[in-house]
């Protein structure tokens, strides 16, 4: 069976504006169908679980959702109507600013740039949706390009 590599950015957002909600979809609906490259979480604790918090949407709702199999724009339909959703102003400006303003730990920073072959000399920009977009681009390549 295929293991995709997601590679919708962490740092997009759909129509309703929720950064890494297009990509929490993406992975969440490859793991359902056992498609996810197993180096992913469907849904895991860090941005996915950010997002569904910011939104105050349940994860196992979420993962209930994601089993009727929908397309992106049913998903952010489903957000919509999920009963007390967050999708205020603020509440999205908070989520968005805290999904672009995550700094990885030294060691995972390191260890992003060393395997992708970069020097962790300040360089790089080390935001954490910068250094997986790195991280994801180069599992790709190694899985289904080298």
């Amino acid at each position: 069976m295929s293991q995709i590599v997601p590679l919708i950015s962490s740092g997009i957002a759909g129509p309703l504006g929720v950064l890494h909600l297009p990509r929490l979809w993406q992975k969440a609906s490859l793991a359902h169908a056992g498609k996810l490259h197993s180096d992913y979480p469907g849904i895991g604790c860090g941005y996915d679980q950010m997002t569904l918090d910011a939104l105050g949407i349940k994860i196992e709702e979420f993962k209930t959702f994601i089993a009727t199999k929908p397309t992106y724009v049913q998903t952010e339909a489903w957000v919509k109507a999920y009963p007390g959703v967050n999708l205020t102003k603020a509440t999205l400006y908070k989520h968005n600013q805290a999904i672009l303003g995550y700094i990885h730990a030294d060691d995972t920073r390191a260890s992003i740039l060393a395997a992708v072959g970069l020097p962790d000399d300040g360089s790089v920009n080390p935001g954490a949706v910068d250094l997986n977009n790195l991280d994801d681009w180069h599992t790709f390549w190694a899985t289904e390009l080298k």
